[in-house]
C-alpha cells in the first residue's frame, strides 16, 4: 500500500498564550498543498516479531527506528494489537520548514493502517489518535483547509471567498536555513499573547489583495531576526508579484500565493 503524505501551510499564526502543560495555544488556519509530497509504503511482513522502518530521501535528523511512523504503528498496536510491518519512507519535505511533513507522514500512516488491518475507526476516531502523536497531525487525516484553535488539534473547516483553482502556492527555503520548533519557541515575544488580532476566519475571507496587513505570523517577529534570510525571501516573493507571502509555521519555509 503507498500513499503521498502532503505539506501545509499556515494562513496566519496567533500564539495566544502558554498552557500549564507547557504546550502553547494557537490559532491559525491549516491549507493543505498537494504540490510537495513524501511516498510512504507500508507492507506486511512476516519476517520480523517489530515493525521495521527505512527512510531514502532527505536526510533527517533522527534515525528510522525513532521515525514518527513507527509511534503511529505503535499507538495502534498497544490498542488492537495490529501485526508487524514495513514501512519506507521516501522523504522530500524538508524538516525544520514548518511544512508539517513528519506530522503528515504520521496521520497517512494511521490511516493506512486502519484500511490495511480492518479497524474500521471513522474520521473523529482517527483525529483523537492522530493527535496523541503531534499537535498538528489531526489536521491530516481530513486533510482539508480547516482552522484550529488549541495546540492545533481542534479544528474547524473554512471555506475561502477566493476558490483554490484561482491562485497559485509557491514554497521555498533559503539554502542552509532550518528553525527548530525549539528555538521558535522560545524566541516568542511574549507581548504578542493574547493581543487582539483580526479574526482569522474573517480575514481569510476578504481578497488576497488585503491580506498583507491581516494575516500575520506571530513567529516572523522572533524568527526574522535571527534568519534574515528567511525575511529576505519573503519580501523576494513580493517583489515577484505575490498577492501575500508568509513564513509557514515556525519556519524555516516562506509560502507565496500567486493569480494564475
Amino acid at each position: 500500500m503507498i500513499s503521498y503524505p502532503n505539506c501545509k501551510i499556515n494562513l496566519g499564526l496567533h500564539v495566544v498564550g502558554k498552557r500549564a502543560d507547557g504546550y502553547h495555544n494557537l490559532e491559525t488556519i491549516f491549507v493543505p498543498v498537494h504540490d510537495m509530497c513524501d511516498e510512504l509504503e507500508i507492507l506486511p511482513t512476516t519476517h520480523y516479531p517489530l515493525p521495521t522502518m527505512t527512510q531514502t530521501g532527505i536526510v533527517l535528523d533522527n534515525s528510522p527506528d525513532d521515525n514518527i511512523c513507527l509511534r503511529a504503528w505503535q499507538l495502534l498496536h498497544d490498542e488492537f494489537g495490529i501485526a508487524p510491518v514495513s514501512i519506507h519512507l521516501q522523504k522530500n519535505i524538508p524538516f525544520g520548514a514548518g511544512l508539517g511533513g513528519g506530522s503528515s507522514d504520521a496521520a497517512f500512516t494511521l490511516k493506512m493502517l486502519n484500511e490495511m488491518f480492518g479497524l474500521g475507526l471513522d474520521t473523529a476516531a482517527l483525529e483523537q489518535r492522530a493527535a496523541k502523536i503531534g499537535a498538528d497531525c489531526a489536521f491530516f487525516i481530513q486533510n482539508r483547509p480547516a482552522y484550529a484553535t488549541g495546540i492545533g488539534d481542534i479544528l474547524e473547516p473554512i471555506e475561502f471567498l477566493t476558490p483554490h483553482s484561482s491562485f497559485l502556492i509557491k514554497i521555498e527555503i533559503p539554502e542552509g536555513e532550518h528553525v527548530s520548533t525549539k528555538e521558535a519557541y522560545t524566541g516568542l515575544k511574549r507581548e504578542l499573547f493574547g493581543k487582539p488580532r483580526p479574526d482569522l476566519r474573517k480575514s481569510v475571507r476578504r481578497p488576497i489583495s488585503e491580506w498583507r496587513d491581516l494575516i500575520v505570523n506571530d513567529f516572523e517577529a522572533s524568527v526574522f531576526p535571527a534568519h534574515p534570510a528567511i525575511a529576505a525571501l519573503k519580501e523576494e516573493m513580493y517583489r515577484r508579484g505575490a498577492l501575500y507571502a508568509s513564513m509557514t509555521g515556525s519556519g524555516a519555509a516562506v509560502f507565496g500565493i500567486f493569480a494564475k
